[in-house]
């Protein structure tokens, strides 16, 4: 059976990468951060509460996602923000509990994360996220997104605290690497996977860089803003563009027979 590229958009669990895709992205690594932060001391749940309340209620949206036989983005996107926040309790839970230094954590994640694309690739011949149609792939696809989100928010704490170069620097320093990744892709052809997988594992310091900037007190060098606040506009925005993008599928379904 020949699939036209409508087809194949439509049997893909994944959104299709534009511009959308990435401020989306980055929204929810900044609410990732700004979450845990704000249940695990705002709320004064605790790292071991929150981890296990976020740990269920991921599993749950992995269940459902993995159920789906297209791409749902309500249920795509729900999955990538619980991620995230179980992401940045993983990599808290191991510095802050079992004291495990930072620059350990993120090269532990990153070899995992070389480990999981060496296997995905000798098991499926690609590491491309256009063609996440079947289940093996799928899962391959979501382990390694978890460690992107464990990797990233140690890697941005490292930056920021352990190097003591600050949230504002730690932001402009990986923000500007992923415009220098953009423009070798765009101007220099640098192969799009490898451009996208490195992107995509920098969006996670970029997001938490940002969202310390943001709700960290002045004495620490952040803004002091509300985390509820913050999580507030950012998971509303988040909301409304998904709904966005909820739209268009539902046109690309009708528009197929």
């Amino acid at each position: 059976m020949l699939h036209t590229q409508s087809t194949v958009k439509l049997i893909n669990k994944v959104p299709e990468v534009t511009l959308l895709f990435w401020i989306v992205k980055i929204m929810t690594t900044t609410v990732g951060e700004t979450s845990a932060d704000f249940l695990n001391f705002n709320l004064e749940f605790g790292l071991s509460i929150t981890s296990v309340a976020i740990g269920v209620l991921l599993l749950a949206s992995l269940f459902f996602q993995l159920r789906q036989a297209r791409h749902v983005p309500s249920i795509y996107w729900a999955t990538v923000t619980l991620i995230s926040v179980f992401g940045t309790l993983v990599t808290d839970n191991l510095t802050d509990q079992l004291g495990v230094p930072l620059s350990l954590t993120s090269l532990v994640f990153g070899l995992l994360l070389l480990g999981t694309f060496n296997l995905w690739f000798l098991k499926e011949k690609t590491l491309s996220i256009h063609t996440i149609h079947s289940g093996r792939r799928e899962l391959f696809y979501w382990l390694a997104i978890f460690i992107t989100f464990a990797l990233g928010t140690a890697m941005g704490d490292f930056v920021a605290e352990q190097l003591q170069w600050g949230y504002a620097y730690s932001s402009i320093i990986f923000g500007g690497i992923i415009v220098l990744i953009s423009i070798a892709h765009h101007l220099l052809k640098l192969n799009s996977i490898l451009c996208f997988w490195l992107a995509y594992i920098l969006t996670r310091p970029l997001g938490a860089s940002l969202g310390d900037l943001l709700t960290q007190p002045p004495n620490n060098g952040g803004l002091g803003m509300s985390s509820m606040v913050i999580n507030l506009v950012f998971i509303s925005t988040i909301m409304l563009i998904v709904a966005f993008f909820s739209m268009n599928q539902l046109k690309l379904e009708i528009k197929l027979p």
